[in-house]
């Protein structure tokens, strides 16, 4: 029973009586499923068990990085007064990269602030889309178009680095990147120096590429909102993860 801890082919190898790896969470690419695979060792996961936590967390990091809710939380515990200019999120425009359960009640959020919605997915659910009013867009259209963009793919060869500072210098002088998915799904540096450089206007993560993440650069700015991988972390979600994640395991011993 694992959480994120790299769990490689080692690891796998020294489990002489290992049946099952359950994931307690969603993402299993901290696993090597093909070295498990190779043993005839199962992978299972939790999927849709904190997907309304993981949604409600992210259009929370939405709304503080687009009001300056931290910035602002911030700056009066030390003493200031500030006129923070924010960016309005009623009636923007939202990017969604992977339409999967999360990327869907984002998006059921997002139509509660009479934002558009733009989405991009390799499986793509028109039926979800066309009864809530979902544009389908290409990855470049997302980030051309969108004033907000949140992203809820999983991290895969294909995903690793796939917002970098080419795909940021696309995006509008006033976007903002939301992240609560993986973290080396966007390249930090770039980040790092897209936001110093005005390229966009701010983030919001809550996943790194390294975990615990340790002083980054990026800490540094009052534009980037930043938590410990908390979206799932809500006690309703935790308690049917850590079922579901019991049940994977009852189930294939």
């Amino acid at each position: 029973l694992v959480g994120v801890e790299p769990v490689d082919a080692e690891i796998i190898a020294a489990g002489k009586k290992l049946k099952v790896i359950s994931k307690h969470g969603v993402g299993i690419d901290n696993i090597d499923s093909a070295a498990a695979g190779a043993r005839g060792i199962l992978v299972k996961n939790a999927p849709g068990v904190n997907s309304d936590a993981v949604a409600d967390f992210t259009f929370g990091l939405l709304l503080d990085a687009a009001r300056g809710i931290s910035w602002g939380d911030r700056a009066l515990r030390s003493g200031q007064w500030p006129r923070i200019a924010g960016e309005s999120v009623w009636g923007a425009t939202l990017g969604i990269i992977g339409l999967g359960a999360i990327g869907r009640g984002m998006a059921l959020r997002a139509k509660g602030f009479q934002m558009r919605v733009l989405a991009y997915d390799v499986f793509w659910n028109e039926a979800f889309a066309k009864e809530n009013g979902i544009e389908r867009a290409s990855l470049d259209e997302i980030y051309r178009e969108s004033d907000f963009i949140s992203i809820h793919a999983a991290l895969t060869e294909e995903t690793r680095n796939m917002i970098a500072m080419e795909q940021l210098r696309k995006m509008k002088p006033n976007a903002i990147l939301v992240n609560a998915a993986r973290g080396s799904i966007v390249n930090e540096e770039d980040l790092y120096r897209a936001l110093n450089e005005g390229v966009i206007r701010g983030a919001a993560l809550d996943a790194f590429s390294q975990e615990p993440a340790r002083d980054l650069p990026l800490f540094e700015l009052d534009r980037v909102v930043v938590t410990p991988h908390l979206g799932a972390f809500s006690k309703d979600a935790m308690t049917r993860m850590s079922l579901a994640a019991v049940e994977n395991i009852v189930q294939n011993v």
